[in-house]
């Protein structure tokens, strides 16, 4: 873990002695839309200095926030990186990062909110904490920014004001806007997960790509029975599903019922799927499939190391597969090993042939993950510019892309990664080669169209694309805001039922609890107060409308 001047040894000792869990902070009133906190705006004047940085004399800002993925050999902190480095010359802002420790993000997150200590800025999915961004500017630990962006940053208050849709989603029930946030603009960008199915397995059997559940009942049936694999063996694995996937993030096949695993809407009004009616079909559906061995037996314990050896030792038809870490990496991992292996993106499956699927993996254009400034923060101005360079085309295209040739080259006004990113020839993956240079996966600017356009290069994972991103997502529920006793009062609820749904997911499917008993699984929800859950979560949608 790396810590920076900011009085950080309060919370090496707290992290040392102990762990907590944060709880809801209770917060006042709010404060009026788009009002700023009485934080000391600058202590280094304003002016912009004639070479053009931000600052006439040098600055260092303390930053919180998550490492992506795997880092890039040599990359130990941002500082490493080649777009934090140019920004530092473009703006003569240095950054001093600190990076919470790898599987231990969301306690440190928590104990640094709990410590009434704060670097300058602290990037992070604000839905993670009690009342999200709404309740840490409540609770005084961020500040409101809008006065700030129409005042000093150019770039971002252009780009809310051009597109009021992206506004509303940044923006709280009272107009308030909490963080610079990581924008998936472009739809393109918003879809990345969804079916796989071995394409060279349903020609070995004969059949096409399935569209409805019957269909895939008939392909996973085949798959099972007639040695696509071709070794002799009677070993193939034709479905794994991942439940938490299943049921929270892709909503693979129970979205042929026309419902989800979470909160979603119908008719216009907020319901909780796994109560719904249309659940208990699914159920048997899985459970059916599960008995006929059509589900792989140990779904529930299979971690993605062991998924990985299932896919790359050819015994896997089908599963949930993100365009990247799915169908990218298997494909090219696949490519000298069994030249025929070919992987497909599946479309969201129906119960009737030709209608339109519903409700497949779709990110909001804000998730919640931005740059939020703190109370502490002394130096609020020259932060808010630093962090709007990154919305204009010069900050854009360094996060997006790194830096021209030698990350990326210029062709016909399009940014074309490198061979050193897409044929790294050390062996790297495109995502951890390019993190030497960028960082377009996630941070407080706009991610770039054409950089998953080369991400997922793979004639089979620009089908997949097109293919998942073909569904009518209406009736998600958008980004949502809520009250800090609103939000402490919907994770007492919901960790209790998500629980219990989980559990009672693996009884019905296993067989372990009859699924004519799916009355009892309901009134138990019932319970738990899963209505005040649904109130809560209408209500928010409700204000949500009225933004």
């Amino acid at each position: 873990m790396i810590y920076g001047k900011k009085s950080m040894t309060k919370i090496l000792a707290v992290l040392t002695a102990m762990t907590v869990v944060l709880s809801a902070c209770s917060g006042g009133g709010s404060p009026s839309g788009g009002g700023s906190a009485a934080a000391p705006e600058t202590d280094t004047g304003t002016e912009t200095p004639a070479d053009g940085k931000i600052v006439s004399k040098p600055l260092t800002l303390t930053y919180f926030v998550t490492m992506q993925g795997n880092p890039a050999p040599g990359i130990k902190t941002l500082n490493d990186m080649a777009a934090y480095q140019e920004t530092e010359k473009k703006t003569g802002i240095h950054i001093e990062f600190q990076h919470p420790t790898a599987g231990q993000e969301k306690n440190q997150f928590n104990l640094l909110m709990s410590s009434g200590d704060y670097p300058d800025v602290i990037e992070w999915g604000w839905n993670d904490y009690p009342g999200g961004g709404v309740g840490a500017m409540n609770a005084g630990i961020i500040i409101p920014l809008n006065d700030y962006i129409e005042k000093y940053a150019p770039n971002l208050s252009k780009l809310l004001k051009d597109n009021p849709d992206i506004r509303k989603e940044v923006s709280t029930d009272d107009g308030r806007i909490y963080a610079f946030p990581f924008l998936r603009k472009d739809p393109y960008l918003r879809t990345y997960q969804g079916l796989g199915i071995r394409k060279d397995w349903l020609d070995s059997v004969g059949l096409t790509m399935p569209t409805t559940i019957d269909e895939w009942h008939t392909v996973l049936k085949a798959f099972k029975e007639k040695d696509p694999n071709h070794n002799g063996k009677a070993d193939e694995i034709p479905l794994l599903i991942t439940k938490d996937t299943l049921l929270n993030f892709s909503n693979v096949f129970l979205n042929a019922w026309g419902t989800s695993g979470r909160f979603n809407l119908k008719d216009g009004k907020v319901v909780f799927g796994p109560i719904q009616p249309e659940y208990k079909p699914f159920l048997q559906t899985m459970r059916s499939w599960y008995q006929e061995g059509l589900i792989d037996r140990d779904y529930a314990g299979t971690d993605a190391k062991q998924k990985d050896a299932k896919w790359t030792g050819g015994l896997l038809g089908a599963s949930e597969l993100a365009v990247g870490g799915g169908i990218g990496k298997y494909t090219t991992a696949m490519s000298a090993k069994d030249p025929k292996f070919n992987l497909a993106g599946a479309p969201y499956p129906t119960l009737n042939k030709g209608d339109e699927p519903v409700l497949g993996q779709r990110e909001p254009i804000f998730n919640s993950v931005g740059a939020a400034i703190t109370k502490d923060n002394k130096h609020v101005i020259e932060t808010v510019k630093w962090l709007d360079y990154k919305y204009g085309e010069e900050g854009s295209m360094l996060f997006n892309f790194g830096i021209e040739g030698k990350s990326y080259v210029m062709k016909d006004g399009y940014p074309i990664y490198t061979d050193e990113i897409m044929k790294n020839p050390d062996g790297l993956a495109f995502a951890t080669a390019l993190g030497k240079y960028a960082i377009p996966f996630g941070g407080p600017f706009v991610q770039d169209k054409r950089y998953q356009e080369q991400n997922a290069s793979l004639p089979q994972q620009q089908e997949a694309l097109t293919t998942w991103m073909n569904a009518n997502n209406d009736d998600w529920l958008p980004p949502l805001s809520f009250t800090n006793e609103e939000s402490a009062r919907l994770a007492s609820i919901m960790t209790d039922v998500n629980t219990y749904r989980d559990e009672m997911f693996d009884k019905f499917v296993m067989g372990a609890e009859p699924v004519d008993n799916f009355g009892k699984f309901v009134k138990t929800i019932e319970s738990m107060g899963i209505q005040e859950a649904i109130d809560i979560e209408q209500a928010a949608y409700d204000r949500y409308l009225k933004r």
